[in-house]
């Protein structure tokens, strides 16, 4: 073993650009850590050999024996058979029946568990994040898609079977919006950055003469989720009607939720949730108001994630038992 005597966990986080790769004690302390780039296209085999020769480096060269690892959790986007460490489909990865518990164990002779990266995430927030001390969260982060994820008495919830919990497919608005799941009105198509900045560019076509146009530099391709708020911000009626319209997208969202699972906390990741209390501020105004019961029953608070980009792969660790 170590100089510590103390078991270690390796974290995995799987992404679309790099993969992340830490070692972890049973504090969720990040000892280690390091990425290497994905590169998806090639074989899957390639991907997973270099993820578990790199783990196995990790812990070399900072002191640590196969011996030490307890084992090793992996967070990949897409449908998880979590039972056999199988990436059933991932659009991001462009896998399909992957068996990567199996193949990373060529490498990394380890017990190997295998999740969904959104609920890896909430879990890294429940152990060492904002959610710290709570048994009952859930997470959503607000990017470009919506992803989610749930823990109950300290454990992921991912439903009986694959594919469950997949919190920015449920609907909102009715507007038609067509998802990228094909349905229509789906929570992900209005409470996303990507949503966020498709309505701003739209706004900004509509209404030449707002300071969205010079807040992009007059350029579309520009346009961010950002620019909404700082509009917003400086007084502009098109940034305040489009912060306005997504923050009620979200709260509906949101509510919803806490009405079915009632957590401890509703915790916000993604680059939108850099907007801190003026994000978060109306969000809780309106789950005071309209969560079921309000006045008596407890109404979770929205929060803004603490974690950042490592709250995968701390949450990946912590599908170890140390």
């Amino acid at each position: 073993m170590s100089e510590t005597g103390k078991k270690v966990a390796v974290g995995i986080d799987l992404g679309g650009t790099a993969v992340k790769i830490g070692i972890l004690n049973a504090a969720y302390e990040i000892l280690a850590q390091t990425s290497i780039p994905t590169d998806a296209d090639r074989p899957y085999q390639e991907v997973i050999a270099d993820m578990g020769k790199t783990a196995s480096a990790l812990l070399a060269r900072n002191g640590f024996a196969v011996a030490d690892c307890a084992g090793a959790g992996v967070g990949s986007p897409g449908t998880i058979d979590s039972k056999n460490g199988v990436v059933l489909y991932s659009n991001n990865i462009r896998w399909d029946n992957v068996p990567l518990a199996k193949e990373l164990q060529k490498y990394l002779p380890v017990p190997i568990y295998v999740q969904n990266d959104a609920n890896c995430a909430a879990l890294g927030e429940v152990l060492r994040g904002a959610a710290k001390g709570c048994q009952n969260a859930v997470f959503l982060t607000l990017g470009t898609g919506v992803g989610g994820g749930i823990v109950i008495n300290g454990k992921i919830f991912e439903g009986g079977h694959p594919g469950g919990a997949e919190l920015g497919h449920i609907k909102c608005g009715a507007e038609g919006r067509r998802c990228t799941c094909g349905r229509a009105d789906c929570l992900e198509a209005y409470a996303s950055a990507t949503a966020l900045i498709h309505d701003a560019k739209e706004m900004a076509k509509q209404y030449p003469d707002s300071l969205l146009w010079a807040l992009c530099d007059h350029d579309l391709e520009k346009m961010n989720a950002k620019i909404p708020f700082d509009a917003a911000d400086a007084g502009d009626p098109c940034g305040r009607l489009l912060v306005d319209n997504y923050i009620q997208y979200l709260a509906d969202g949101i509510t919803d939720l806490a009405n079915i699972f009632r957590p401890d906390l509703i915790v916000l990741g993604g680059g939108v949730c850099a907007q801190g209390e003026k994000l978060t501020e109306p969000l809780n105004q309106h789950l005071r108001a309209n969560c079921f019961g309000s006045t008596v029953a407890y109404v979770p608070r929205a929060v803004v994630a603490k974690n950042g980009n490592q709250a995968g792969m701390i949450g990946a660790a912590g599908l170890v038992s140390l």
